[in-house]
């Protein structure tokens, strides 16, 4: 069977806050990755290679529940079958078991793109594109250790934050606040670093991408990924618009788009 219906474009200017839905963040988070990378690759031969790789690492709490990880599996809760008869004593205790929880740690991969010197094969550049294990509990904690690893190296730290939800990574400035952010950070220019802030009415603003100060920097256009994203991907067929969008974004939030 064949559908005649035209995939409509992004109906957002800029970040479509649905994709932060638990249901799609992962599988898009995934292809936005590998789409930057392919990108980047025409742009920055022979001198550099372009990689991706997956950051594994374990979070405890709840909160890693609703995240939505694309490497999670989801198994059927075990049932508990019929013990073996056991002979009965006269002194069978009355107190009956209750079921608990124990603590268990979950594992979370994420991927992320590393720029590397072909020649010395150290990495130049870190493109790191969060996701909302990065901004809440202990995924969070880990990601800045992470982080400031990236920052205490010769490594250029390029940050892009499409989520609203969960709180902001830190800066020495924290009085800037918007939607979501790009953040540029040189390693010749630390501390100062380059923060594009833009909110959900806003384009996604394009960046130069750093590199060794002798190369020409190319620009990444991560508006025109996305919009290709969402029509390649088919989102406009699976995305319900008449339900609320996710926390913390409300319809008021969203309704100017989807009912102009």
């Amino acid at each position: 069977m064949t559908n005649d219906k035209l995939p409509m474009p992004n109906p957002f200017p800029g970040m479509n806050p649905y994709l932060e839905q638990a249901d799609y963040w992962s599988d898009f988070h995934n292809q936005l990755i590998a789409s930057l990378a392919r990108t980047l690759i025409p742009k920055l031969l022979p001198k550099y290679r372009v990689v991706t790789d997956k950051w594994v690492y374990k979070i405890a709490g709840s909160s890693a529940i609703a995240i939505g990880r694309p490497d999670l599996t989801v198994q059927q809760r075990r049932t508990q079958t019929s013990p073996i008869s056991a002979i009965t004593t006269r002194s069978q205790s009355t107190v009956q078991p209750i079921q608990v929880a124990v603590p268990l740690r979950q594992e979370i991969r994420q991927s992320y793109i590393q720029v590397k010197d072909a020649a010395t094969k150290e990495v130049v550049t870190a493109i790191e594109v969060l996701s909302p294990a990065n901004k809440v509990g202990d995924g969070r904690q880990k990601y800045i250790a992470k982080r400031q690893r990236i920052l205490d190296s010769l490594t250029h730290l390029v940050e892009i934050d499409l989520l609203r939800q969960g709180q902001a990574l830190p800066l020495e400035n924290d009085s800037i606040h918007s939607h979501y952010c790009i953040l540029i950070s040189r390693a010749n220019t630390r501390p100062l670093a380059d923060l594009y802030p833009f909110n959900l009415r806003d384009r996604i603003p394009p960046f130069s991408l750093p590199l060794r100060p002798e190369d020409s920097e190319p620009v990444v256009d991560l508006q025109t990924l996305i919009n290709e994203l969402y029509e390649q991907l088919g989102y406009d067929y699976f995305i319900d618009y008449s339900n609320s969008p996710p926390s913390p974004w409300s319809q008021s939030d969203v309704e100017f788009w989807l009912n102009p």
